[in-house]
């Protein structure tokens, strides 16, 4: 196929079409190569002056003849037989077209070679014998027809002759039929007598004219019947008659009539054919036996059979009965019943009603050839032929009744890809057939058009973290091309990544159907775009390409956790400083936070996860953390929520963090040692009536008892503020409410902080084994001042910066009974309710208020039922480290939620129990109940 459509391009290039006939004769049973002509010798081509000459089958033939290409020799391919070829047709031809290059010349040539016949074939009877009855009173000159001797062979090596042997009663008489055929009949030249000779066998023999001749033979066997008186004689011997070949079947076609004049069943005739005749006619006529009507049993066609000879005998019904024949032409007439017939010879096809054509073909360019016949005789069997369709081809005589399609422009695939055209043949038969045939041409592609994508730029959108493999997009580009010219593969041009990767690391690309593919995950945070440039490429000769820009967008995911960017953490936890005084509304922390993420991924909100004292609300939005009531002493020095940030992603992501509020001195003036630290429970007391009776009985002694500290505080305070226990606890640097440069605050995991402006820097750390936090509290160094005798201890509330200065002989009095007081010992012993420890030292103090319960009850003061208090104090003695107590307590059910087992610091206590008196001023004294012996001392 690739060789045809190879020369198919270059005929259609070539213009100016010309055609010739040549002949040439070979004869059947030739031996394979044997040459039966050269056509670059009898059209005067010499292929030595043009190398390029060549010749070339129009339509592939069978291999019976071959054609040498360099020069159009013709040689015979296989052994050609003719009966089988033509059967018995008087001319065999083997026509085909070939068409001959040379230079830019173009000669359409139609070949003729006419298969002679040889004497192949011997004639043959239908039967080996044949049976006559004849009666001894049959006429002179009788005849009785023979069978038909059949040769294969044409012409002069047909049947020629017939011969009988040697015989006096009879001779053979050869005739020529209509059709051509010879038949021979027996002839009765002497009178039979059944009495001297009853059988004759008679040997026929049938010779052709070949040379040498040859021959079939038949025998004859005759059988003289006794004498009868009549037989059945016709009217006519012979007879003709026409039929068209358009009568149907049924139809009559001819009668014959017999006579017999005698009477009975001797009388009755009987019509028949032959014993013998040909199956054709038998075949195609019937008789009736008694009528003797021939009528027509099969259609008749005037292209097969244009004639026939029928033999007709009739009989009596008598004894010893003796036939008579009749001889009938029956001859057929043409009628215009056969359309033209339609032959397209295209250069190339690959089925049937389709021609194929280049695109690149010029003007005038050959394409097909179209050959029409018609088997009708006569005005029936010629035909016209004209071609519709399209203008940009017409028809052009070739030869005969074949006719040329050829081009009359030049032709563009891309814009007609294929022409529907219609040749119409006509006859001039009356009235005329007229054939109509509807035939393709496809113009076959040139590789003249490259791969157009169809986007220029193509935008992708990949989400980061994708699996490696993954599908990205399909790109698309379509030439107009078909075949191999229209076939794109895909490619990737080399670049590189920002980063100076090489962009084949990155992306694939399946090069037959263009799907682009990750080879690696995509990290928005470091990559966000990739732009490169694919080829598409067709598989013509020479190849055409074009290219399209890839850019891909990566999506951000939301694959990154907001952290808090201020405060700092430490084990994600801040301590950060809040005053004692702060009211409702105070901004306490604005919470700062990143992500990595962007868009709304990286879109953050904060929250509150948990804030046990309920104190707190925070703008998720901004951050900001505000104190949703005024700061008192009931909640406690060191105020710790939850706080969490979370993104907007789809599926968020969010951080948490502790933030521990460390209540500060900021703005104290006045000294404090002993403060309330309320402690949230995890369980909550059942309340029952026996609660209620309690706190009723309580409230009645608060009210009492504050009025006695009101009045025993106020004396006390006008006589004695300047001095009293100053230098015992202090020195002489009390507490600047306003400057918090000397406060103490707790400021994370067992550290403890001083406050100097706006630093901080740790003083001390402490980590036991058992993890048991504590803290010692600095302080300036002062003398061990006894308040009473037996190391009695003092717990002091104070409402001004004033502190007592205490004296103790050591005896059991002090200077209270001095005269620089105005108070005696015993007045303020009356004012005060002492207790009396164990014997113990200042260290050991603390440990009895951490071994043992105790219970704080104040007046004006709303505490909650279930909650527990711890209280922080001072011993009044000089030295440099006061107390180390945990405010963990071992022995209470409920739980120090709001201090986690941090070490308080007391000065913070005193500050911010000073500031809590001066603006609430609803605690007016205190007193300690204690779960032991000792009394508690009330101020």
């Amino acid at each position: 196929m690739k060789f045809y459509c190879s020369y198919f391009m270059l005929l259609c290039m070539i213009s100016n079409v010309s055609c010739t006939t040549t002949k040439y004769v070979t004869y059947e049973e030739d031996a394979p190569g044997t040459e039966i002509g050269n056509l670059s010798q009898d059209l005067k081509i010499d292929p030595a002056e043009d190398p390029e000459t060549s010749f070339k089958f129009i339509q592939k033939t069978n291999s019976i003849i071959r054609m040498r290409q360099i020069d159009g020799l013709l040689t015979v391919g296989e052994v050609i037989d003719r009966e089988q070829l033509c059967q018995r047709s008087p001319q065999c031809l083997i026509t085909f077209d070939v068409v001959a290059f040379s230079k830019e010349k173009f000669q359409l040539i139609h070949v003729e070679i006419e298969v002679k016949d040889i004497n192949d074939h011997s004639p043959q009877f239908t039967h080996n014998e044949t049976h006559l009855d004849i009666s001894e009173n049959a006429p002179l000159n009788s005849r009785f027809p023979l069978d038909v001797a059949v040769d294969h062979d044409v012409g002069d090596n047909y049947v020629q002759s017939y011969h009988i042997s040697h015989t006096n009663h009879f001779v053979v008489e050869v005739s020529t039929r209509e059709d051509g055929e010879k038949s021979a009949e027996l002839v009765l030249i002497k009178t039979l007598d059944r009495e001297t000779e009853e059988f004759y066998t008679i040997e026929v023999t049938a010779t052709d004219g070949g040379t040498p001749a040859k021959s079939g033979s038949t025998t004859v066997y005759i059988r003289v019947l006794d004498f009868n008186d009549n037989s059945p004689t016709f009217e006519h011997n012979s007879l003709k008659v026409e039929l068209s070949e358009d009568s149907p079947v049924g139809s009559r076609v001819l009668k014959v009539h017999a006579f017999d004049p005698d009477a009975g069943v001797n009388g009755e005739v009987v019509y028949g054919f032959i014993e013998g005749s040909p199956s054709e006619v038998t075949r195609v006529f019937q008789i009736d036996l008694i009528t003797g009507e021939v009528t027509l049993k099969d259609s008749v066609d005037y292209e097969t059979k244009k004639s026939y000879e029928l033999h007709i005998q009739a009989s009596n019904l008598g004894d010893n009965s003796v036939s008579s024949t009749c001889r009938a032409i029956v001859d057929i007439i043409d009628v215009n019943d056969n359309a033209p017939e339609i032959s397209i010879k295209p250069m190339t096809s690959t089925s049937d009603g389709v021609v194929f054509i280049t695109e690149s073909a010029a003007k005038e360019s050959f394409v097909a050839l179209i050959s029409t016949s018609d088997a009708d005789s006569g005005p029936n069997g010629y035909v016209q032929t004209s071609l519709e369709g399209h203008e940009h081809f017409k028809l052009q005589q070739a030869y005969s009744d074949t006719f040329m399609i050829v081009t009359t422009t030049t032709l563009d695939r891309e814009a007609i890809p294929e022409y529907n055209l219609t040749v119409i043949s006509e006859d001039l038969g009356t009235p005329p057939f007229k054939t109509v045939k509807h035939y393709t041409i496809r113009i076959t592609d040139e590789n003249d058009n490259a791969p157009m994508f169809s986007k220029a730029i193509y935008d992708i959108s990949v989400i980061e973290n994708n699996i490696p493999g993954s599908y990205m997009t399909t790109v698309v580009a379509r030439d107009l091309d078909v075949g191999k010219n229209g076939k794109v593969s895909y490619s990737l041009i080399d670049s590189e990544t920002p980063d100076g990767s090489p962009i084949s690391t990155f992306v694939s690309i399946d090069p037959h159907s263009g799907s682009l593919y990750t080879l690696r995950s995509f990290n928005f945070e470091t990559l966000k775009e990739v732009e490169f440039v694919v080829k598409a490429s067709d598989k013509g000769f020479p190849p055409l390409s074009s290219t399209t820009l890839i850019r891909i967008c990566v999506v951000d995911e939301n694959d990154n956790f907001p952290y808090f960017t201020y405060p700092v953490l430490r084990n994600n936890s801040a301590d950060v400083p809040i005053p004692f005084n702060a009211q409702s509304g105070y901004l306490a922390l604005r919470l700062m936070a990143q992500d990595e993420d962007s868009g709304v991924n990286s879109e953050l909100s904060f929250h509150i996860l948990e804030d046990d004292g309920k104190l707190f609300s925070i703008d998720k939005n901004s951050g900001d953390i505000v104190l949703k009531r005024k700061l008192t002493a009931s909640y406690g020095d060191i105020l710790q929520i939850k706080v969490s940030v979370v993104d907007n992603g789809r599926q968020p992501l969010s951080s948490t963090a502790t933030v521990r509020f460390v209540v500060t001195d900021t703005g104290a003036q006045e000294d404090q040692v002993v403060i309330l630290l309320q402690s949230k429970n995890e369980e909550t007391l059942e309340f029952d009536v026996w609660t209620a009776v309690i706190i009723g009985f309580a409230g009645c002694c608060v009210l009492l008892l504050t009025a006695i500290i009101i009045l025993t505080v106020t004396c006390t305070i006008k006589r004695r503020r300047r001095n009293f226990g100053r230098d015992a606890m202090y020195g002489s640097t009390p507490l600047s409410k306003n400057s918090p440069s000397g406060s103490n605050i707790y400021s994370g995991p067992n550290t403890f902080l001083r406050h100097e402006g706006d630093s901080m820097q740790p003083l001390y750390e402490d980590k036991s084994l058992d993890f048991e936090e504590k803290l010692f509290l600095p302080c300036k160094p002062f003398e061990q001042t006894l308040l009473w005798q037996d190391e009695k201890y003092c717990m002091q509330r104070s409402s001004n910066t004033d502190q007592l200065s205490v004296k103790d002989s050591g005896k059991g009095d002090s200077d209270f009974n001095d005269s620089d007081s105005d108070m005696s010992g015993a007045a303020l012993k009356r004012g005060l309710t002492t207790f009396q420890p164990l014997a113990r030292g200042a260290c050991n103090s603390a440990g009895d208020w951490k071994s043992k319960p105790h219970v704080i009850q104040t007046r004006n003061i709303h505490v909650p039922p279930g909650s527990t208090y711890t209280v922080g104090f001072a011993p009044v003695h000089n030295t440099t480290h006061v107390s180390s107590h945990s405010w963990r307590e071992s022995h209470s059910k409920t739980n120090m939620s709001n201090t986690q087992r941090r070490t308080g610091t007391l000065p913070s206590y005193s500050a911010h129990q000073t500031r809590v008196e001066e603006q609430a001023e609803t605690v007016k004294d205190a007193f300690l109940v204690l779960g032991s012996s000792e009394v508690a001392t009330a101020f």
